[in-house]
């Protein structure tokens, strides 16, 4: 049965490379291998878990491709199928495929209709991909095509600015969770030695002997865990991202953020439980985020004016019961939940249209305010009050993420306004020119010396990236710096011992070809417009639309897209990153939650958003 295992991922990839090819008019032939594509799938899923069933309910695990050996470090796709993964490729395949029939006339003669199906068949390859997965890395490979997906169906209706905006905010914390799950892959190769599979992690006596002496590295593993799950499952505090995110269309935001991608962190907490288990500090964690998560979300879901808003935080809000359930062993009702949940905020969020109105009509000719509440009778009156504008406002949770975050980041990026291309260029030459000799000539450098090169490295890559990350007047400069952040990152590494150049090479051979590409990319645009300034969006991809595509490819390239040389680079390079090197792990993974942010700043303010010379007024802020 393992061998049939392919197949599961290799349909969905098939389906998605036949969409690309057909036409843009013909909407029904768009349509019709779409639900082909999935009804098939979902059909042949019925019939793989019956005779699953009949073999005694098997645990199947197959080692499918080797992408990338050396000496300590095999990076392979590993396919893993049990429970967790009947339940969830059973609801996300039928889910996809009522969404994909439902599509058909909610979007019929839209714009971007093949665009959306597109985007919709490409995520449903990550979601494959991810419930699959036998590893972390695998797991990675899905998480970071589902990332890139629902950046595109967040900005689905690019020429207005609110829908960019929000996919950007999205696409930020999105970051923070694949960060995340690098580390928990960086630190988990140094404690198992080896690119360890799930199937290996059930295996109780293995996982315990390596807990017992080396604890501190399983707590950091599990917490980084849990950071990835709760934002990709928009627990606190990244709960604000998820209401953003329905400024797409109601299709994506039903089978996204309703049902399948928001459920993934609650996936990761499953597939990696036995793993944490043992660690009772996390369970207790896990349950009491969770718990917060559940009461805060649920009080801000009561006060929304938007129906998809009010849907959003009453999904959250589950999510962090699930959470619970995860946390107390409940896995069977665990999934329960998840399916039972999934198909509820499905079917809300496609009738939410026509709910609305009813509920409209409904108030305006009968309405009868509520004369009591299960609140008025355990809360006094200025408690309830207070706990009520605190839900009106959210919890002031985007304000939270931007004062502690994003705005220190912001803050040190502004104070280099006052480097220019050419100083950087030339400060690089000779400085990236000393570091060089230093790793071909490390006799000849104080040993004392030396042990502070990598993380002085690594931090004048860190700056470059946060000037990147600031720069409004000259995309080139920006651009330009987010490729010198990866030279830096790699000139920081390579004075570990067992980093050999022909690593190095690997990781820098897909930053040079997407670097080029994206620069020759604002070269050609600057020469057309003369405008590649970062102040505000420019929606270039109306006039230049394969101009666009050719460097949003320059830019999953740069940033690390499976399965580029510089995703395999990425994590080779944190295999190299020694367990006691804490400093430099932390200054290279913020670099590159920086960068990614860059790079997807850079697209969307070029090439995406309200066109530069609209005539028509534009709404700024969102309600």
């Amino acid at each position: 049965m393992t061998q049939i295992l392919n197949y599961f991922l290799l349909l969905p990839i098939f389906g998605f490379l036949l969409s690309l090819l057909i036409p843009d008019k013909k909407e029904t032939l768009i349509s019709q291998v779409a639900f082909l594509t999935v009804g098939l799938h979902f059909i042949s899923a019925i019939v793989y878990v019956i005779a699953w069933f009949i073999k005694g309910c098997p645990t199947l695990n197959v080692k499918d491709i080797d992408v990338f050996r050396t000496t300590g470090y095999d990076f392979f796709v590993d396919l893993y199928f049990d429970k967790i993964t009947v339940v969830y490729l059973l609801v996300g395949a039928l889910l996809t495929f009522m969404v994909t029939i439902y599509s058909r006339y909610y979007l019929h003669r839209e714009q971007g209709y093949k665009r959306f199906y597109n985007t919709i068949l490409f995520f449903y390859v990550g979601y494959c991909v991810a419930i699959f997965s036998g590893n972390l890395e695998t797991l990675f490979i899905g998480w970071e095509v589902l990332g890139l997906s629902s950046f595109l169906l967040i900005a689905f209706y690019r020429e207005r600015y609110l829908p960019v905006k929000n996919a950007v905010k999205v696409f930020s914390i999105y970051r923070i969770g694949d960060v995340g799950l690098i580390l928990a892959m960086w630190m988990s190769h140094h404690l198992w030695h080896e690119n360890i599979t799930f199937l290996k992690l059930n295996n109780y006596e293995l996982v315990h002997e390596h807990l017992q002496s080396h604890t501190f590295i399983g707590a950091f593993i599990s917490l980084m865990i849990l950071i990835t799950a709760a934002a990709k499952s928009a627990q606190l505090p990244f709960s604000s991202w998820l209401p953003r995110a329905m400024e797409g269309p109601t299709p994506s935001s039903a089978i996204f953020y309703g049902s399948l991608s928001v459920h993934l962190g609650v996936f990761l907490l499953l597939r990696t439980y036995p793993f944490w288990e043992q660690q009772i500090s996390v369970r207790i964690l896990i349950a009491m985020l969770g718990l917060l998560t559940a009461v805060i979300t649920t009080g801000i879901a009561r006060v929304q004016s938007s129906v998809k808003s009010q849907i959003a935080y009453a999904s959250i809000s589950q999510i962090g019961l699930i959470f619970i359930e995860t946390a107390l062993g409940w896995e069977d009702l665990a999934l329960f939940h998840f399916a039972g949940n999934a198909f509820l905020r499905t079917y809300q969020l496609l009738v939410s249209p026509s709910v609305a109105s009813y509920l409209i009509r409904e108030q305006f000719y009968h309405f009868s305010p509520t004369q009591s509440s299960i609140e008025k009778s355990f809360f006094s009156g200025k408690l309830l009050n207070t706990f009520y504008i605190l839900c009106t406002k959210e919890w002031n949770l985007d304000a939270f993420m931007y004062r502690f975050l994003w705005n220190p980041l912001k803050w040190g990026g502004k104070k280099m306004n006052f480097l220019t291309l050419n100083s950087i260029f030339a400060f690089f030459a000779v400085v990236y020119g000393v570091g060089l000799f230093s790793v071909h000539h490390k006799e000849l450098i104080n040993p004392n010396i030396q042990a502070y090169l990598p993380v002085t490295f690594a931090t004048i890559g860190l700056v470059m990236v946060l000037k990147a990350f600031t720069e409004r007047k000259n995309a080139l400069l920006s651009w330009f710096l987010v490729v010198m952040n990866h030279f830096w990152i790699a000139l920081a590494v390579s004075f570990n011992e067992k980093f050999t150049f022909n690593q190095v090479y690997l990781y820098l051979s897909g930053v040079v070809v997407a670097g080029a590409l994206g620069y020759w990319c604002l070269r050609k645009l600057k020469n057309l417009e003369d405008i590649i300034d970062l102040n505000q969006f420019h929606g270039f991809s109306y006039k230049y639309p394969k101009l666009a595509f050719l460097f949003l490819l320059a830019c999953l390239g740069i940033s690390g897209f499976p399965i580029t040389p510089t995703f395999v680079g990425e994590d080779l390079i944190f295999t190299h990153i020694h367990e006691n090197q804490v400093i430099l792990a932390s200054f290279v993974s913020l670099s590159l939650i920086i960068d990614g942010l860059a790079i997807i700043r850079i697209y969307a303010r070029m090439f995406i958003g309200p066109h530069t010379k609209s005539h028509h007024e534009v709404a700024y802020r969102s309600s």
